[in-house]
């Protein structure tokens, strides 16, 4: 699977986040709830192991992605104006003139609040292997859009 290097960094910073913060808290939670008493009807001992439980599989799912993904440096890359994984594409969709710019990511870090998007998704396979100023049209969902690429960045 690929991923940008700021990704990984990303996904690094969460995992150092899940093991020295946020595993140790919920650690302190489970005690102080323990020391409560009776466990079968505790909510907050219930709330805590329930907490320990995501944080402990979101570990595992952040490694594994680390471990299984080709760390790629998109600075590096040599793309002769294409757009390639990694790269930073200013949009204008050609219905209303509107302008939006997204970064062709791994699955694991697409985040579309971001403007990161998936290389699996429809828009981003539209997109690859395209130039600046070609038209693209990407079938989607709610129809089929068309959009002018502005630039292409490598950054």
């Amino acid at each position: 699977m690929p991923l940008t290097l700021k990704g990984a960094e990303r996904l690094r910073a969460e995992l150092k986040r899940l093991k020295t913060e946020d595993r140790p808290r919920v650690i302190q939670a489970i005690a102080e709830a323990r020391s409560h008493g009776d466990l079968s009807e505790n909510a907050e001992y219930h709330a805590a192991r329930e907490q320990q439980s995501f944080i402990e599989g979101r570990i595992k799912d952040v490694e594994a992605h680390l471990s299984n993904s080709e760390i790629i440096d998109i600075t590096r890359v040599v793309a002769n104006g294409k757009v390639v994984f990694g790269a930073t594409v200013n949009l204008e969709d050609q219905d209303d003139g509107n302008k939006v710019v997204y970064q062709i990511v791994g699955d694991a870090e697409a985040d579309i609040k971001n403007g990161w998007i998936s290389v699996s998704s429809p828009i981003a396979r539209a997109l690859v292997g395209k130039s600046e100023g070609d038209i693209v049209d990407v079938v989607a969902p709610n129809g089929t859009r068309s959009y002018e690429i502005m630039s292409v960045k490598y950054v």
